[in-house]
């Protein structure tokens, strides 16, 4: 067996890169030799980040130079009550996170949910997005490119689609500025979140194009896709699954759950996510649905860096006439509750859902892998995601407009 008190000297001593060592020993020894290098030049102790709970083998297509993993701390919310295109019933939420009361906000928000007969949720678009951007002379050559990509998509999805056996070409829409042509590709990934699909496949589409027209391939990637950046494409035309939620909570419930009236909850939210948020000048019109987004991401294995597209997300209240007979004007509305979340990527299958934590955290879901039909497992996930963003919406303007957000983080020890 290979020594890695011996390997980490071979790299101090510039004999070997920290890339190479798996090229020596197995992954978890190589693992332990970085982490001995990274002790020794920093005094810092590892002990921790070397204690995990999987063969490090697992891990190499998601990491390289791996020392251990970095454990953050996961709960569960639930049960989430979804009637939704692809999610039906009950479903346990894993989220991971290090905000304390996260989690205990958003299990109030469900509570609220549930005992109001649960929320629908929709999935309304799905694309994954890649937009190269070529050069051309002029705009007459860009106007030559743009009706060339027009007339001959049929050319650009056979040439897309003979790179992956999953993934559909769904469109391919075209953008000029001056002597730049930006084509953004997008695409049905089925189950996976699809970024590495789109790519390869928009790679082949790109070789037909110069073929085809004046236009040269200056870079597959344009930033009109538009991946991990605040982006108003992204929150208009959308980019992986574009999915709503909503609810209607009775008044009286209101009350119960939130102690605080439903006009007070819809004012918050107008003040706050909508006019608050337009002074700001900000992209998403919400209160914190990221959290919820992001926890659900480092729990299930999606990329955590494209928290920053479902950040888009428009949260709506409103009150309403009472279904039973109540008076609206002594406090007692119902409320009406959405949230639009326009730019959700998330999948079952591929990158960082094959590691043993994360697909743990997806069987609880019961969404592990592919769906039946392709796509559906991708879009339950989105859809549950989407009513566990609403809860924490509901939760956090509750407590706003009733004024205990302090005290119940007082409470909670934070």
């Amino acid at each position: 067996m290979t020594d890695p008190e011996d390997l980490a000297e071979r790299v101090r001593d510039g004999e070997l890169r920290l890339h190479e060592l798996e090229d020596h020993a197995d992954y978890d020894t190589a693992a332990e030799a970085r982490r001995l290098l990274v002790e020794r030049e920093t005094g810092a102790e590892l002990d921790t980040v070397g204690d995990y709970a999987f063969p490090a083998e697992r891990a190499d297509p998601n990491i390289e130079n791996m020392i251990g993993a970095a454990q953050v701390p996961m709960g569960v919310v639930g049960p989430v009550p979804v009637d939704g295109g692809a999610a039906d019933g009950d479903h346990y939420l894993p989220l991971a996170t290090t905000e304390g009361a996260l989690l205990a906000s958003v299990n109030r928000g469900l509570s609220a949910i549930r005992a109001a007969g649960g929320a629908e949720a929709r999935v309304t678009k799905n694309g994954m997005t890649r937009a190269p951007v070529f050069r051309v002379d002029g705009v007459a050559e860009a106007a030559e490119t743009v009706e060339w990509v027009e007339d001959n998509f049929e050319a650009l999805r056979e040439a897309a689609e003979s790179t992956t056996s999953h993934g559909e070409l769904l469109d391919v829409e075209p953008y000029v500025v001056g002597d730049s042509v930006y084509l953004r590709f997008a695409y049905d990934t089925k189950d996976a979140m699809g970024m590495n699909m789109a790519t390869i496949a928009t790679g082949e589409a790109c070789e037909v194009v110069e073929a085809e027209t004046p236009a040269s391939l200056v870079a597959l990637s344009g930033n009109l896709c538009s991946d991990k950046k605040p982006a108003a494409v992204n929150a208009v035309e959308g980019r992986g699954r574009s999915v709503t939620a909503d609810v209607v909570i009775p008044g009286e419930l209101v009350e119960d759950r939130f102690h605080t009236t439903a006009d007070a909850i819809a004012e918050a939210n107008t003040r706050k996510n909508l006019i608050g948020s337009a002074k700001a000048g900000s992209l998403g019109f919400n209160a914190h649905a990221a959290n919820v987004v992001g926890a659900a991401f480092l729990a299930t294995g999606q990329d955590e860096a494209q928290v920053v597209e479902a950040a888009n997300t428009i949260t709506t209240m409103e009150t309403r006439e009472p279904e039973n007979g109540g008076d609206a004007e002594n406090g007692s509305a119902d409320l009406y509750a959405s949230v639009s979340l326009a730019s959700l990527e998330v999948g079952t299958v591929g990158g960082g859902t094959k590691l043993p934590t994360q697909a743990e955290a997806l069987d609880v879901l019961g969404l592990r892998g592919g769906g039946d039909p392709p796509g559906s497992n991708a879009d339950a996930l989105a859809e549950i995601i989407a009513v566990g963003a609403l809860a924490g919406e509901l939760s956090l303007l509750g407590a706003l407009s009733s004024r205990h957000l302090a005290s119940a983080h007082e409470d909670l020890g934070r």
